[in-house]
């Protein structure tokens, strides 16, 4: 029915209804209500319910034709671009006659009965409206169950036969996709809003620290889960490695702990992205502790791995164990990156796992192959046979193969191989010796005073196995298989002094000459000892001269005994004593030879025996006495020392005179009383008073006389105390005595028991 028709009021239309006698036999519209069709010709409808809509049932033949409801009439009105429509007013039903077949049953209370509408067969139907469209377009209409009575409605006017429609009412697939997807959508918003408010503040799914699942739980219960299970790790062994090297320490005494706030920041807030909320389920997210530290306490412990973690590189080189050559294959070394492992620590240590820390490599420059080579062309040969060298008058010396170590060896080349070396010296040290019959040793020449006067003792020029030449052909002569043998060769070695250098030294006369006396046995045992060894020392021009120098060391295995010193300004005893008497004699003779003064101490107090102001003490290792040759030619030294007394002259070329001006004594002090205990230590004294002296000493020229210099020397010398050696006890009140007090040992005069004397003190 169109609108138009709705306003026609109440009037019922007339009905086309089909002619018996076009119906085709296979229909019988008599018992059409009783007899359900033929599901070969017909699909069954089903009948709806009163509260249900009508639904469209196409059978296999037809197309489908919708329903209208129980309650509504139906309002479809072709418009005049469309083809004409079959119109069928289902409320009409109730007013066919007896005669005619029903066209539905109405079924009993509460029974769901299908109806079908019997096939109206093909042809033209009388009327003004076409009831049915061909056979092809035909619909099948569901009556409804409980049809209400229809009111009569007004006969539709005719209308010209329309095409029949070719439009389908079937859904197409794109709906279904997009309902489909609609509801898998709105499923997804639905979880995703359920799953939101259930995890609300907390740790978002799937974030682990340190290995441990904290996801889902809140941050409490995160807290307590961590502090129970990553918390002892802090306390246990934790495995390193460091390049090839595995070691341990423990992560609290290297300064490291878990900062739990800060770690559990980390973790950050619920993520709002769906796909990553979806993706939780099946990934987790790490996040690692924040670590609390103590900088100085981790550096400390980082450094001390490097004992088992750092080691040197090993070149690849070849060694000789006796006589056979081994191979030593090259190894890299490493160093541990000091700064790389502590990040290491701290963003790994929790995990409890092995902590992987950097090294830094330290490269090898040799390969295996260079070893090899090395190994097959030079140290293989070399070893095979002696070395032998061949000297005059059919000598011979060898260095066997079970020392060739100790001659070949190798170094890098810088590509990667080796390169021979050759201890030149090592060959000298076995071979020399073994060949020093051969050779004729030179002889400087000497200045003797036999007969009373210098007389020159020509050198002797040596004759000696130039060995550097010799040897020089080692890489050829060890380089093959068979004998390893190569002729010594000689050359002509000078003097160190030679004949024309002695003569030039113009040693013909007595330049200075002083003699002392007085010494005691044991102080003359010592006197002629340190004379002999500076007996003939020559004094080149512009050379200086060291008493302590020239002697040496002054204990008892050079020969020296004990006697007489002055030690801390009282008399006393040592190793080496009375050698201040050869200082003196010493100083006397270059003074008045001239010399230049260096350096010199006198005694702390006066020895009588001695020139006031132009005396000198000596100890080892604190006292010298050092002298300069300034003249043009040069100084020999004669020392000899007699049963009680020491004579020493300077022979050279004299070119000046000495004039020694002695000074007044003045500025006079007393001495002091000492009590000692007595015993070995104890050397009485009857003490002397102290006092200042000085003298100048003139330097003229001796060809002209002419005055060069003068010079003068102040010497202030302390009162020799007055030592009394008493057993003990108390002192006499008139006497100035100090508190009692053992004497001090004496010291030994050696390079082991030395005691540095007071200024002054000395042998």
């Amino acid at each position: 029915m169109n609108h138009e028709d709705g306003d026609k009021g109440s009037t019922a239309p007339e009905r086309s209804t089909p002619d018996p006698s076009t119906t085709p036999d296979s229909v019988e519209p008599e018992n059409a209500a009783d007899e359900p069709a033929s599901e070969a010709d017909e699909a069954p409808t089903t009948q709806p319910s009163a509260d249900e809509a009508p639904t469209t049932q196409p059978s296999a033949d037809e197309a489908p034709t919708t329903q209208p409801s129980a309650d509504e009439a139906p309002t479809t009105q072709p418009s005049a671009d469309e083809a004409p429509t079959t119109q069928l007013d289902l409320g009409d039903l109730g007013e066919r006659s007896e005669e005619q077949a029903p066209l539905w049953v109405e079924p009993p209370a509460n029974e769901d009965v299908t109806q079908v509408i019997p096939a109206i067969p093909p042809g033209p139907v009388p009327g003004p409206t076409q009831a049915y469209t061909t056979p092809a377009d035909e619909p099948t209409v569901v009556a409804p169950a409980a049809a209400a009575p229809v009111p009569p409605q007004p006969e539709p006017e005719p209308s010209a036969p329309a095409e029949p429609s070719t439009e389908s009412t079937t859904p197409a697939p794109w709906v279904k996709i997009a309902a489909v997807t609609g509801g898998v959508i709105a499923l997804i918003g639905i979880a995703y809003a359920a799953d939101l408010a259930v995890s609300s503040g907390n740790v978002p799914r799937g974030v682990t620290v340190a290995g441990v699942d904290v996801g889902g739980s809140t941050r409490e219960e995160a807290e307590a889960t961590l502090q129970a299970q990553v918390g002892p790790r802090v306390g246990q062994p934790l495995t390193v490695q460091a390049g090839d090297v595995s070691t341990e320490l423990v992560p609290s005494a290297a300064g490291l702990g878990v900062d739990w706030e800060a770690t559990l920041d980390r973790a950050h807030s619920q993520p709002l992205n769906p796909f990553t909320r979806v993706a939780s389920f099946f990934t987790t997210d790490e996040i690692g502790v924040v670590s609390t530290r103590d900088e100085a306490a981790l550096a400390s412990a980082v450094d001390g791995l490097r004992s088992e973690t750092d080691r040197a590189s090993r070149e690849g080189t070849v060694v000789f164990e006796g006589a056979t050559p081994v191979r030593v294959d090259p190894s890299t070394g490493q160093n541990l990156n000091g700064e790389g492992a502590e990040a290491a620590l701290i963003e790994k240590w929790a995990f409890g796992r092995t902590v992987d820390l950097p090294v830094d490599v330290v490269p090898v420059s040799v390969t295996q192959e260079g070893v090899q080579r090395a190994l097959n062309d030079v140290a293989v040969p070399a070893a095979s046979a002696d070395l032998v060298v061949t000297g005059r008058d059919g000598k011979v010396a060898t260095a066997p193969r079970q020392q060739i170590g100790a001659i070949v060896g190798f170094e890098p080349d810088g590509n990667g191989g080796l390169k021979p070396t050759y201890n030149v010296e090592a060959a000298t040290g076995i071979l020399a010796p073994q060949l020093v019959s051969t050779e004729i040793v030179p002889k400087d020449a000497k200045i003797t005073l036999d007969g009373g006067s210098p007389t020159v003792v020509p050198a002797v020029v040596g004759d000696l196995v130039q060995w550097p030449k010799t040897l020089e052909t080692l890489p050829e002569v060890l380089r093959g298989n068979g004998s390893h043998t190569t002729a010594a060769v000689y050359g002509p070695i000078p003097p160190a002094l030679t004949t024309e250098a002695a003569q030039a030294l113009g040693v013909k006369e007595v330049v200075g000459e002083f003699t002392t006396g007085g010494f005691s046995a044991a102080s003359g045992t010592n006197i002629r000892l340190a004379a002999s060894e500076i007996n003939g020392a020559l004094i080149k021009p512009g050379d200086t001269f060291s008493l302590n120098g020239y002697t040496g060391p002054r204990g008892t295995a050079q020969g020296y005994v004990e006697s007489g010193i002055i030690n801390n300004g009282r008399p006393d005893t040592a190793v080496g004593g009375g050698v201040s008497q050869v200082a003196t004699t010493l100083y006397n003779a270059a003074y008045f030879a001239g010399m230049e003064d260096v350096a010199h101490t006198e005694h702390s107090y006066y020895i009588s025996r001695y020139p006031e102001a132009r005396e000198a003490t000596v100890f080892e290792g604190a006292i010298d006495l050092q002298f300069r040759n300034t003249g043009k030619t040069g100084v020999m030294i004669q020392a000899i020392g007699g049963a009680s007394d020491l004579t020493i002259r300077f022979w050279g070329t004299k070119s000046v005179d000495v004039e020694s001006i002695t000074g007044n004594r003045t500025k006079p002090t007393q001495p002091d009383t000492v009590t000692l205990p007595a015993g070995d230590h104890c050397i009485a004294s009857s003490g002397a008073p102290g006092f200042t002296a000085s003298d100048t000493r003139v330097i003229s020229d001796h060809a002209t006389g002419q005055e060069i210099s003068r010079d003068t020397r102040t010497v202030r010398y302390d009162p020799v105390p007055i030592v009394k050696c008493e057993e003990p006890g108390a002192p006499k009140p008139d006497e100035r005595t100090p508190a009692a007090a053992p004497a001090p040992s004496a010291p030994a005069e050696s390079p082991t028991a030395t005691p540095k004397p007071k200024p002054n003190d000395g042998e």
